[in-house]
């Protein structure tokens, strides 16, 4: 701002701002893919929410609404909400994009179809063992299957929680299972993530590598090749292309 004419330098405060908005677009454009697809969704369906839009009971797991009145939907939304905008919410969605983030840009790079496919493989155990346990949002153990299977990959790395404790990074979904207990919360959508996570990583990474094993887990090659063309890799949203 030039103060001694009182005017804005180089356009005024729409100048400020258009700059600002490439600014964060360009930042939101750099999140990989997956995770910038999954994080969106789920701000977008929390904001619905919050909103008035939609309510949560047109998003919850429910296998008699969805295999007796066919609203599949839900078979997606549920992993979608993480309930109101609120404390829960926003730890939630900082750890989702944390390990989602390094997952993608770490191990997965360069391997979008593994990691959809990782993805399509939690969901459907988490939609299995929810149909014998009453949990009617999975959204929380699907971020801490990302977490697990980061964890495993990345041993040697040193955490800190909170500035209170110190530990390798392995301990971190045991860590967040106790604070969830400190908190109140019930333990069962850890462990559900936590063990689904353990199963993706025991046939991804362990068994493959003993003696006779064998590759379980193979990327279907259809989403290979729908990544390989713009039918996956360009969904067009107001801020840009999606994925």
């Amino acid at each position: 701002m030039d103060w001694r004419k009182g005017k804005w330098g180089g356009g005024g405060p729409a100048a400020v701002g258009k700059m600002a908005y490439q600014s964060l677009r360009l930042e939101y454009l750099q999140i990989p893919p997956v995770s910038r697809a999954y994080t969106t969704a789920c701000v977008l369906t929390t904001a619905a929410v919050q909103l008035e839009l939609i309510t949560p009971f047109q998003l919850y797991f429910n296998p008699e609404l969805i295999f007796k009145h066919f609203q599949i939907w839900r078979l997606i939304t549920n992993f979608l909400f993480f309930g109101p905008v609120g404390f829960n919410f926003l730890f939630n969605m900082i750890f989702l994009y944390r390990y989602c983030r390094m997952l993608e840009e770490g191990s997965f790079r360069g391997r979008t179809a593994d990691f959809v496919f990782m993805f399509l493989f939690g969901g459907f155990l988490m939609t299995l063992f929810g149909l014998f346990v009453s949990l009617v949002f999975l959204g929380q153990a699907f971020t801490i299957m990302l977490v697990y299977v980061w964890s495993r990959r990345n041993p040697y790395v040193r955490m800190n929680f909170f500035g209170l404790l110190n530990f390798q990074a392995p301990f971190l979904p045991w860590v967040l299972m106790g604070f969830s207990l400190l908190l109140g919360n019930s333990i069962i959508v850890d462990l559900l993530g936590i063990a689904v996570g353990h199963i993706y990583f025991f046939l991804e990474d362990v068994f493959p590598n003993q003696p006779g094993g064998i590759r379980i887990l193979k990327t279907p090659s259809i989403l290979a090749l729908i990544h390989s063309t713009s039918i996956y890799a360009r969904i067009v949203c107001p801020w840009g292309v999606l994925l």
